[in-house]
């Protein structure tokens, strides 16, 4: 071996990190045996930073570009080793690179529902998914406290980490923001910056920033989805149950008819399915409008002094609207419980 290759190969004159694969936050430098050669160049590029690390003490970071190492350009090194001003040996020391590019399109979501208080509804069970970014932005914090010595420190390394901190702080984004649930999916992005806010601190904790944090889908668990379509229904029918339940019977007419053109009856019994719907229409109308009046009357009265007697016939004639259907279990409920409390 001749005297130029050894030298090759006990002295480093050029650092650099190529960046040969996606995902990678930290990459130390390869220097097996070899030393850094005194005035060697290091070759910073843009979305990078270079870390020197002597003896397991964090010393000099540097940002983008070409810097001749002396004992100028490594101040800390240099007072860590107590090198003389003039010093011109090759010398030792642990090198880190870090990306400081985005790393894209990191997914985080709900893996089973989660409770969270709601204005409306005083506590709801939702699922949540999107994506999110995120970059070096300190590499003394970051080494320090996540990736340590190691050859290499990932994006995938990182993804349960980062993911359960999303999930941790999404009760917190949702009380912050103000926004009720049922508002939530036409207010997303508020929603995504809110809780941008609630977990930047965490991510700060690990020399991370988050970036372009973006909420995707927010949604109640299928039971609770159609409870809420019951409550938006009778919202949107609001005080006229009659013209609701004129309109029921209206949409029934067809299959009504239907059965009684299979059962024989032709012409005169489509006609008879059709009156029968329509009567049917409008006694269950006149039930829904007596039951309420009743109601109304029984809570009107009790103030008066209703007799006990009077408050028990008005809850088994809303009893038998309810085995009819015309009332549904939570109103007749709602209706009886307040009439009970008339008798106390």
């Amino acid at each position: 071996m001749g005297l130029v290759d050894f030298i090759k190969k006990q002295f480093i004159d050029v650092i650099e990190w190529t960046e040969s694969t996606d995902g990678v936050l930290a990459w130390r430098y390869p220097f097996e045996d070899r030393e850094i050669q005194n005035g060697a160049t290091l070759v910073v590029r843009e979305s990078q930073m270079a870390l020197f690390v002597n003896e397991g003490k964090v010393a000099d970071l540097f940002g983008p570009g070409t810097h001749k190492l002396t004992t100028q350009t490594l101040p800390l090194l240099t007072n860590l080793k107590n090198w003389d001003k003039l010093f011109a040996s090759p010398f030792k020391s642990d090198v880190y690179f870090f990306s400081t590019r985005q790393q894209l399109d990191l997914r985080w979501g709900t893996s089973q529902p989660i409770t969270l208080r709601d204005k409306d509804f005083g506590a709801v069970r939702v699922r949540a998914f999107g994506n999110y970014a995120v970059r070096m932005a300190d590499p003394r914090k970051f080494h320090t406290e996540v990736s340590g010595t190691r050859e290499a420190y990932t994006v995938a390394d990182l993804d349960g980490q980062l993911r359960g901190l999303l999930l941790q702080h999404l009760s917190d984004a949702v009380a912050q923001s103000g926004i009720p649930f049922l508002d939530l999916a036409a207010n997303q992005i508020e929603f995504a910056k809110a809780l941008t806010e609630a977990v930047a601190p965490s991510f700060e904790a690990l020399g991370l920033k988050i970036e372009g944090l973006t909420v995707q889908n927010v949604s109640l668990p299928e039971e609770l989805q159609k409870i809420l379509d019951q409550k938006i229904g009778m919202g949107m029918v609001g005080q006229n149950m009659g013209q609701f339940v004129q309109y029921q019977a209206a949409q029934a007419l067809p299959v009504i008819a239907a059965a009684s053109g299979q059962g024989g009856g032709g012409v005169a019994g489509d006609a008879a399915g059709l009156g029968a719907g329509l009567a049917l229409g409008q006694v269950m109308a006149q039930s829904i409008q007596q039951g309420m009046q009743s109601a109304t009357a029984a809570t009107g009265a009790a103030s008066a002094g209703i007799q006990p007697d009077e408050i028990m016939a008005t809850i088994e004639k809303l009893a038998d609207l309810k085995a009819r259907g015309i009332l549904t279990e939570d109103e007749f409920s709602a209706k009886k419980a307040e009439l009970l409390k008339k008798l106390v």
